[in-house]
């Protein structure tokens, strides 16, 4: 083990924007897209509702928002982690840039998700006990995060959200429901995962940035979603230190010319790139491997 001075790298933006319904999340979700530049893919759990943005959109202010132009995956039911799992690599594999996915909260508590599942495994395994059948359900979950957090897409990731509300008294002694905050309808802790979230608001679709790495929001004012957003998301992202070139190294463990080279090119790529991109390196060395040592069919 070795510490080593820490240095800002550059990054691939991880963002979370959650609201209630009618906040504008998907919409806030293509103005970043668009802002970021390159293809834009979006993953859709809301029946077709990203679509619906695919012509240029009236804003609330009078102005005209052209949205960038993408490519949607319509996922129903079931919403297994496993699932959303395959749908993030095919489309890091058709070379999409950033990626959105609406909604996360699908995988949590929609038809086939989470929730879902545990109930079926605690039913059929544990007799009942759903604190036991969490052993089994958590790492499908996690994995579905280590996906996003893998990925070398941008990922942006829309969750739907409920209001908090409490009863308190008020200066003048009478009883007052007060709004706490908005929770996101998802795996408590979800938040934690993301450099930035932000949480909107009905009125203007304004946003809060409840979480924030990169000091872009620091203000604390609520503030409109544009595509200058995502502008400035992306110029943060790019002004860190430039790290190994993850492309050219996974390039190279496809070009492996022997079991050697493959093994010497794996272990390389895992020492010189961060965690993020270890699942990526992994792939590539396992389809290399098939490709240099063809199992041997059994003869007929």
């Amino acid at each position: 083990m070795q510490f080593v001075k820490a240095t800002r790298k550059k990054a691939r933006l991880r963002l979370a924007l959650t609201g209630p319904s009618g906040s504008g999340k998907t919409m806030a979700a293509l103005m970043i897209a668009k802002g970021l530049g390159g293809r834009v893919a979006v993953l859709d759990t809301e029946h077709g509702s990203a679509s619906l943005y695919a012509e240029p959109i009236k804003l609330p202010s009078g102005m005209l928002f052209e949205p960038p132009e993408f490519d949607a995956l319509e996922l129903t039911a079931p919403y297994s982690p496993e699932r959303y799992i395959e749908a993030i690599r095919a489309a890091e594999r058709a070379g999409y840039d950033t990626l959105i996915i609406d909604s996360l909260t699908h995988e949590w508590s929609g038809s086939g998700g989470c929730l879902e599942i545990n109930d079926t495994v605690a039913a059929a395994k544990f007799r009942g006990n759903s604190w036991s059948a969490w052993n089994e359900t958590t790492p499908r979950h996690r994995a579905f995060v280590d996906a996003m957090l893998q990925s070398p897409m941008h990922i942006i990731a829309t969750g739907r959200s409920k209001t908090e509300t409490a009863q308190t008294e008020g200066t003048n002694g009478r009883k007052q429901v007060v709004k706490l905050g908005m929770k996101t309808e998802q795996r408590d802790g979800i938040e934690y995962e993301f450099t930035v979230v932000l949480d909107l608001i009905h009125a203007g679709h304004f946003a809060n940035a409840s979480k924030d790495r990169t000091g872009l929001f620091a203000g604390g004012e609520p503030a409109p979603v544009t595509v200058e957003t995502g502008e400035k998301l992306l110029a943060w992202l790019e002004s860190g230190e430039a790290g190994p070139d993850a492309t050219a190294i996974l390039a190279g463990i496809a070009k492996s010319a022997s079991l050697d080279v493959l093994r010497a090119n794996f272990e390389a790529a895992m020492q010189m790139l961060p965690e993020q991109h270890h699942a990526a390196v992994t792939r590539a060395k396992n389809t290399r491997y098939r490709e240099l040592h063809p199992k041997t069919e059994e003869a007929a």
